[in-house]
């Protein structure tokens, strides 16, 4: 980020460490729970226990970025005009794309909700195409977001207003790429046969995970895209 030489490289390496490092670690979870059978009733409600406090970590770390928001919209001063949006800001309206991308979520989030219940009934090939729906509409939200980014017609670098919308939003579209990827694994795990009726805490972690990310979105729709622009 500062110029250095070469230092790409040493940016590049740690990725791969960090994501080999990850895929080794959930492929002995997946191996302990699966085959080996050490994922006893205890094992899961632990588990459980640390997927629920991991998201209520992720909830406080969206409240800062509210609080960072509402701190500088309900008082502008007057460097901003003593207005928000800021004089200067054309923000971007609500009820284009990223209403758009509110139905796509939502409907992702009913989709998955849906596979869920599939699994637990027995019914396989309602699961699975819950899951691919899912999937789908989690990575079409990521693509449409990214096409919001590149014609928005403000930065990062335009005062609080870019700081804390691309904070906000940014941080929000790395939780979906998140949970797509948690989804993903379930899906490929569905696939496999490592997923029973009774027996799926995986993938009803991710699920857990998309629909925190849900009502996170419905926060920042109202708040930040409505309310704020």
């Amino acid at each position: 980020m500062h110029g250095f030489e070469q230092a790409h490289y040493f940016l590049i390496g740690a990725f791969i460490v960090l994501i080999s490092s990850m895929s080794f670690w959930w492929r002995d979870v997946i191996s302990e729970g699966t085959y080996i059978g050490n994922h006893t009733l205890a094992v899961q409600k632990g588990l459980n226990m640390g997927v629920a406090l991991f998201i209520i970590s992720e909830l406080l770390f969206f409240v800062a970025i509210f609080w960072a928001f509402f701190h500088s919209a309900l008082a502008p001063t007057v460097e901003l005009g003593a207005q928000w949006p800021p004089m200067g800001i054309m923000a971007v309206n609500p009820f284009e794309l990223p209403l758009f991308n509110t139905v796509i979520l939502l409907s992702s989030g009913a989709s998955v909700t849906y596979a869920h219940h599939a699994l637990i009934k027995g019914d396989w090939k309602g699961a699975f195409f819950g899951l691919i729906v899912t999937v789908i509409l989690a990575m079409t939200f990521t693509g449409f977001q990214l096409v919001e980014y590149i014609y928005s017609s403000f930065t990062l670098s335009d005062g609080i207003f870019g700081t804390v919308f691309y904070f906000g939003t940014g941080f929000h579209g790395l939780h979906v790429m998140i949970g797509t990827a948690f989804i993903a694994v379930g899906l490929w795990r569905f696939i496999a046969h490592h997923l029973t009726e009774n027996h799926h805490l995986g993938l009803e972690s991710g699920i857990l995970y998309w629909h925190f990310v849900d009502v996170v979105w419905l926060f920042l729709f109202v708040s930040v895209y409505y309310w704020g622009s």
